[in-house]
């Protein structure tokens, strides 16, 4: 580890309001694998955090919107630090987009939303994310425009062509015309574990990380060099391996600043795509 910069917050547990194809996580609304953090679990994490000289803070599911205490949550991190919801779009009402924009106002610090999207139309995208899905997303996307949100639009390459530069200019077309005149995208790759595992296939077992195969400045591009992952059962060492019970690294953010063995698929991911999930 190089320095605990940003810590992540798996604020809505595995419990979604959908259920995604490709979702690393295989969350969906019965997965209850990792509950839901409350408001106090996380002030709690927060208070740690800083005495840890945490940067940034990341908070994903799930379906973050889902918590009841999501908007007291980031009122709270605001105070702290930088802070970025990750979400499906589809509970971002009016009122939810206002408040949002007062948060943002009235913080020192950025507040950055980034909106999921995994195809170029209704019926790339749906046959991913569920049938009418893609609807709901483009009324969270007026509300934001509405409430002068630009949000990070962030897409996989489970959607046909996104990789391309082609498929990223169209990309880029289809958010300005959302109302975005400064589109922000974020491509990523595919993590072959979860629900994405029984869609495509699995990690082979070459698709692993060796001593051989790294120097010490690969470190960098290693989300787990400088990130955390915060649950209702303990603290991971990232975002994408919380399923595994071997990367369950401590109950406090302090237990976890140590090594971690390099020892799954997603890990080679990570590596050989440069993968990172911060904005």
């Amino acid at each position: 580890m190089r320095a605990l910069d940003t810590l992540w917050f798996q604020v809505a547990g595995t419990i979604c309001n959908i259920t995604c194809t490709h979702c690393f996580i295989s969350c969906s609304p019965k997965n209850r694998s990792h509950e839901m953090l409350s408001l106090t679990d996380v002030e709690t994490r927060l208070a740690e955090a800083r005495l840890l000289g945490v940067r940034d803070y990341y908070f994903t599911g799930g379906e973050p919107f889902m918590n009841r205490d999501m908007l007291p949550i980031l009122a709270a991190t605001l105070r702290q630090g930088p802070a970025t919801v990750l979400t499906n779009g589809m509970l971002l009402r009016k009122e939810v987009c206002a408040e949002l924009r007062r948060l943002s106002d009235e913080s020192e610090y950025s507040l950055d939303i980034r909106v999921s999207l995994d195809g170029f139309d209704r019926e790339s995208h749906d046959a991913i994310r569920g049938a009418g899905v893609w609807d709901r997303v483009m009324i969270g996307f007026r509300n934001l425009a509405d409430a002068g949100i630009n949000p990070v639009i962030t897409v996989t390459e489970a959607a046909d062509g996104v990789g391309s530069n082609e498929g990223r200019a169209r990309f880029l077309e289809i958010i300005r015309s959302f109302g975005f005149d400064k589109p922000r995208l974020k491509v990523l790759a595919l993590f072959r574990i979860g629900a994405e595992e029984t869609r495509t296939r699995a990690y082979e077992s070459w698709e692993r990380l060796t001593i051989d195969g790294m120097s010490e400045a690969d470190a960098d591009v290693l989300q787990c060099s400088t990130s955390r992952m915060v649950t209702s059962k303990g603290v991971y060492v990232c975002p994408i391996l919380i399923e595994q019970s071997a990367a369950k690294m401590g109950e406090t953010i302090a237990e976890t600043l140590r090594p971690f063995p390099l020892a799954y698929g997603a890990c080679h991911t990570c590596w050989v795509d440069g993968v990172s999930c911060r904005t």
